[in-house]
């Protein structure tokens, strides 16, 4: 049998169907399952729907302060107790604490828990496209596992940079190997920020975008250091309106120009070249609900401790930027708010 016959039979069958359909209703003593209006009561009570004519809003901005223990160099139950003394609700750990507690994550969820800080993220040091793509993984997604363990949210990821002029070639690789990484964390339950770094692939700003281009925004996200930024030629402030859908969280930081073989330090927040106000300010336009992390990577001043520092950025961010007590101390629920 052709395809024609086929079809006119499927479509004959159809139509005999439709014309027993009625016959056979009435078999069934009349019944229809579209009964005649006005013979059943209505399912619900009448409603006032015009709540639904307004468009929903974007929630709020809801800005949370946490504090790098980089500054404290290694001493991490130091950084633990003096970044709760002073009222900062989270903290960021190096990978450099792994080792320590590898086999009793609990316990140093515990610690933290013991001084309502929420492990915010982990700095996992640089992907090296130089190396074995699958140690690299490997490595990387280890630590996302012992952040998992630990009861934290973000694994930060940098960089390193080939010693070498680089080529298109290596944007592709570095935005794969990312979003390798960042399939891997997912599915722990840990979302990757790239963190672009002076002296890393992602240095300057179209470097940065490139990388980003090359990953996957699913699996990728952006960790935006507000210093290293600047540092690298460009303007974090823009950086936040640019990626607002895909910034994680963020370094508060600021960097001045200095006579050492760098160039460059980073120092205490209001004493550098980061616009901080217009960063909190953009932070607000875009309605960001999430972490902002400040780091100092050493004291400037080796006469004053840690501790003194990480008063002297909060009260900055207090007296020039707006902040209040509650973005230290939010009365919402829930570890992340965003």
């Amino acid at each position: 049998m052709g395809n024609g016959a086929s079809r006119r039979r499927f479509l004959h069958g159809i139509g005999a169907a439709a014309v027993l359909w009625p016959a056979s209703l009435r078999s069934l003593g009349g019944w229809s399952p579209f009964p005649p209006e006005g013979d059943l009561p209505p399912i619900y009570p009448p409603m006032d729907l015009s709540y639904f004519d307004e468009p929903i809003t974007a929630a709020p901005s809801e800005i949370r302060i946490g504090y790098a223990a980089i500054t404290w160099g290694g001493t991490d139950r130091d950084a633990t107790d003096d970044i709760a003394d002073l009222g900062y609700t989270g903290i960021q750990l190096r990978s450099t604490i792994v080792p320590e507690w590898c086999d009793k994550p609990r316990a140093l969820a515990d610690e933290l828990a013991k001084r309502k800080l929420t492990f915010v993220a982990l700095s996992s040091g640089g992907a090296d496209i130089q190396n074995d793509r699958a140690a690299e993984i490997a490595a990387h997604v280890k630590n996302a596992r012992f952040v998992h363990d630990c009861g934290g949210l973000y694994l930060q990821c940098t960089d390193s940079r080939p010693k070498r002029t680089l080529t298109s070639a290596d944007y592709r690789a570095l935005g794969a190997l990312l979003t390798e990484i960042g399939k891997r964390t997912a599915d722990l339950g840990v979302a990757l920020g790239y963190h672009p770094h002076m002296g890393a692939v992602g240095e300057r700003p179209e470097e940065v975008e490139r990388v980003l281009g090359a990953a996957d925004p699913r699996y990728v996200k952006l960790e935006l250091d507000v210093a290293h930024y600047q540092q690298g030629g460009g303007d974090p402030v823009r950086a936040i309106h640019r990626h607002a859908e895909r910034l994680l969280f963020l370094h508060i930081k600021d960097v001045a120009p200095w006579s050492g073989p760098a160039g460059y330090r980073f120092v205490e927040l209001g004493q550098g070249q980061v616009n901080l106000n217009g960063v909190f300010a953009a932070l607000r336009a875009i309605n960001f609900r999430g972490w902002a992390v400040v780091e100092l990577d050493e004291v400037p001043d080796k006469t004053r401790s840690p501790k003194d520092y990480a008063a002297v950025n909060k009260n900055y961010l207090i007296s020039d930027c707006g902040l209040g007590a509650s973005d230290f101390h939010p009365q919402s629920t829930g570890d992340n708010p965003k």
